[in-house]
């Protein structure tokens, strides 16, 4: 008797509250990974607006600075988001077995950690901000701007990451509410700042860029104090008082899981990220404007990937509960469901921005300025591949549920470099710029089909060993393509 036969003779379980193998599968995908999306959606909104300031307010110039900046910060952030996701798994395994005190020395050792790391960072890129800039070939007239954006976002990070670490252990102890509720207090108050800071109006300073990204500072620390706050107040569970405090002394039993599980979730970021630092060297080398059109396109390239995020997410922790409980046959319907679910989503989210792309992409160019029709050509030939990378994610995501990290990594890795890189190079004398948006779909299209071949062909499913829901979700959060944002979403 086959496995999906003797599993159709079982007798249906009971749901139970957070099995996620009971009922309609498509339902509850999408009603699992929604508040994943909305959470994103708010988390880039910050980003996103500061662009929007920045360019309309400063100019094409500035914008392109700030897409240099972005890409840097992605980059030198994803070493600690990787702990901070390995941090959030171990938070929720340990309320799952009610081990409070366990939960708190996790917190205390990844705040503690992240801390020391993204300090010597900050102090590493504040020093080396220059040759970075000048690794990249940022354009002359945004060079200065980038420098000044970047070190005040580096005399920041500390904190700031300290913000989100607190953020995801928040929502390893199942509170994703108030999380919710602090991100949108940054965005609110980054929204308010933004344009005092960079015109000067009334008693605050002109500071232009530097604004900006002050503006981003203030906000960010002012939300991290009343989150900070607000949890003593509400004596929520992860709250460190007394000899707790002692906690935030990395402690080597911890360290020895968060690192383990914390490095290769950081290396599938850092692998994004550099690939996202290379296309943007590429595009420097095009000229001001374009890194300008670039810039803005990114942005929007941020919110079209979204979907695929959230529908990854949920189909990486819904995998592992019916790979835990043997359920092959639903594993098949799962997959067809999540790439279906995200083919739509994803197909919509890219169809309304390419309809309305010229209204979307004046927000952050003005709409004089050149590089909106440079913009406007990038969305139309690049824009597409997040649909076919969503495919990908949805399989890869599948995959890394039962175990199978590795692979997926190396599918990411030779997508974005030997073939992305490579037709770039054979391409460009023929294509010109139009060889760094062509390679994106080349890309995507080559990784679906590495993709395809290895869920279809490799044997990960007789050596599966079902990850924890929320492991398997945050690695899947990792997939995720830089685009336009600063660090990695939640």
């Amino acid at each position: 008797m086959s496995d999906t036969e003797a599993e159709a003779e079982k007798p249906a379980r009971p749901a139970i509250r957070g099995d996620l193998t009971a009922g309609p599968i498509t339902r509850t995908l999408i009603l699992f990974s929604v508040p994943t999306l909305l959470a994103n959606v708010l988390q880039s909104l910050n980003g996103t607006i500061n662009s929007i300031w920045v360019g309309r307010l400063i100019g094409e110039d500035a914008l392109a600075a700030t897409a240099n900046a972005n890409i840097i910060m992605f980059l030198l952030s994803a070493a600690a988001f990787g702990l901070g996701m390995a941090g959030t798994v171990k938070i929720g395994q340990r309320f799952g077995m009610r081990n409070l005190d366990g939960a708190r020395r996790t917190f205390g050792t990844v705040v503690g950690f992240s801390f020391l790391v993204m300090t010597a960072i900050a102090v590493l890129g504040f020093i080396f901000t220059a040759p970075l800039l000048d690794l990249l070939g940022t354009p002359g007239a945004a060079r200065q701007m980038a420098f000044d954006y970047l070190r005040m976002l580096f005399v920041s990070m500390p904190v700031v990451m300290a913000s989100i670490i607190l953020q995801m252990g928040l929502r390893g102890s199942g509170d994703a509410k108030t999380p919710l509720i602090f991100m949108g207090l940054t965005v609110v108050l980054d929204i308010a700042l933004n344009p005092l800071l960079i015109t000067g109006w009334g008693p605050f300073p002109e500071l232009g860029i530097t604004g900006s990204a002050l503006s981003m500072v203030i906000a960010s620390v002012l939300s991290f104090v009343a989150m900070v706050v607000y949890v003593y107040i509400r004596d929520l569970p992860l709250r460190l008082r007394g000899k707790e405090l002692a906690y935030l002394r990395p402690d080597p039993a911890e360290m020895s899981y968060i690192l383990a599980k914390g490095v290769p979730m950081g290396a599938q970021m850092l692998i994004m990220s550099a690939s996202g630092i290379i296309v943007v060297g590429l595009v420097n080398q095009e000229g001001l404007m374009m890194t300008a059109a670039y810039g803005a396109a990114m942005q929007l390239f941020t919110y079209i990937q979204m979907p695929s995020m959230a529908i990854g997410g949920a189909v990486s922790a819904m995998a592992a509960q019916f790979i835990g409980a043997r359920k092959w046959g639903g594993i098949g319907r799962l997959t067809r469901a999540g790439m279906w679910v995200q083919f739509a989503m994803t197909g919509l989210v890219t169809v309304l921005l390419l309809a309305f792309d010229r209204p979307a992409l004046v927000l952050f160019l003005g709409p004089d300025s050149p590089a909106v029709d440079m913009a406007r050509h990038i969305q139309f030939l690049a824009s597409w591949n997040f649909i076919i990378f969503g495919v990908t994610m949805i399989l890869t995501s599948v995959m890394r549920a039962a175990g199978a990290v590795w692979v997926p990594l190396a599918i990411l890795a030779v997508s974005l470099y030997p073939v992305r890189l490579g037709f770039y190079y054979l391409t460009y004398d023929a294509l010109g710029s139009d060889a760094i948006w062509w390679s994106f779909p080349v890309s995507a299209f080559s990784a679906l089909l590495m993709a395809w071949w290895a869920y279809a062909r490799l044997p990960w499913r007789e050596h599966a060993h079902a990850e924890t829901a929320a492991e398997a979700q945050e690695q899947a959060h990792a997939d995720g393509q830089p685009a336009g944002r600063m660090v990695p979403d939640l």
